[in-house]
């Protein structure tokens, strides 16, 4: 069993840097694909970045590329979410999701993830 708890978010202003970070237990870290996904009211849950199990090659939603950077920390069964230039569009919960057998075309669907976090809201004021 896999257990996903984020942390890091909280109240930001256009232009502002955020990071938020996911610990995982349980599972084998770096044999798990994770992604960030995120929800604004009303909204579908979209796909915002990923990391493919065992490469560590990094997928990004295209709202979000050249201002967000996915990552992981082995040693601290960690992964990040460094979000700079946040733009109000950019607020939402954002959820952290792990699968150790999603394929690669796969990678940006939510429903294809059987491991999900609780949640933390990023709220981006203009």
């Amino acid at each position: 069993q896999v257990s996903l708890v984020e942390s890091g978010g909280g109240l930001a202003q256009t232009g502002d840097s955020l990071r938020l970070s996911c610990v995982v237990s349980g599972g084998s870290f770096s044999r798990t694909s994770m992604a960030w996904f995120r929800q604004a009211p009303g909204k579908e849950r979209e796909f915002v970045a990923a990391t493919f199990r065992n490469t560590g090659n990094t997928y990004y939603a295209v709202s979000v590329k050249g201002r967000f950077t996915i990552s992981r920390d082995k040693a601290k069964n960690t992964m990040y979410l460094q979000m700079d230039n946040l733009k109000p569009d950019d607020t939402g919960i954002y959820y952290c999701a792990a699968d150790p057998t999603i394929i690669l075309s796969s990678i940006s669907e939510a429903r294809q993830y059987d491991y999900w976090g609780q949640g933390t809201q990023v709220t981006v004021s203009s």
